[in-house]
């Protein structure tokens, strides 16, 4: 896909891997759309236009929804980027914090990136070519025992992703359903977690390659290897992300 003058709408694009993502969206030549819970600290810049949104709210997913169907019938691309991971001993905490963090978990991180994808899917196969890009993780692969809900829901949209793909290769093979996963990225989310962190600009230039070359599957960084890994030594791969 040539990315000049293609409209894209990110998630979570004011900070992090969502703000790279927007960057290097512009610098291709896209105009981007983005969403967050809160007004950004400063304007959005050229090529950028912004929309407050709490992804988490069932009816703020369908009113953003609706307005980009609305104001932005030229959408070709949607980046499913906004996620929240919370650490999570279900032997330690107590019931009422463990159900509050995994419906935040599975509003945000699965939820929202399933229902923007069937509410723009069908504005999305009216363009000549368009894309879905979900972004996932390396745990998504093999989990860690410190966030078993973040774990769970990016395993889910690893596999909506595949499945979702599968439908569209017969009745719109002109919207590439892609799927970009990170290893641990130098976010606030991740700050005083782990080692060898790539930067969000990194994950950022590998997920709009992939747009531009309709790549279905893009590993950053440790994350080809843990592929790798997972392919023929699963057991080793498990051991090594159980206390990432």
């Amino acid at each position: 896909m040539h990315l000049k003058g293609k409209k894209a709408f990110v998630t979570g694009g004011t900070e992090g891997i969502g703000a790279a993502i927007v960057t290097q969206l512009v610098a291709r030549g896209a105009e981007v759309v983005t969403c967050a819970r809160h007004e950004p600290g400063q304007a959005p810049g050229p090529g950028v236009s912004f929309r407050r949104c709490d992804l988490t709210s069932a009816a703020d997913r369908e009113a953003l929804i609706a307005w980009l169907v609305s104001t932005h019938p030229d959408l070709a691309v949607l980046v499913n980027n906004a996620a929240v991971q919370h650490a999570l001993d279900f032997m330690q905490a107590d019931v009422a914090q463990i159900q509050a963090a995994t419906s935040l978990e599975l509003a945000l991180n699965l939820e929202a990136p399933i229902a923007l994808s069937a509410g723009l899917l069908p504005l999305l196969a009216r363009q000549p070519e368009a894309a879905i890009v979900n972004v996932t993780t390396g745990l998504a692969l093999a989990p860690k025992q410190s966030a078993p809900v973040y774990c769970a829901t990016k395993a889910a949209l690893r596999s909506f992703t595949r499945s979702l793909r599968y439908q569209v290769e017969t009745s719109a093979p002109h919207v590439r359903v892609q799927e970009v996963i990170p290893p641990l990225v130098d976010t606030r989310m991740t700050a005083g977690r782990g080692t060898g962190k790539v930067s969000p600009s990194a994950v950022a230039e590998a997920l709009v390659t992939a747009i531009e070359r309709g790549t279905d599957e893009c590993c950053v960084g440790k994350s080809r290897l843990l592929r790798l890994v997972m392919r023929i030594a699963p057991g080793l791969g498990y051991r090594i992300l159980k206390r990432e």
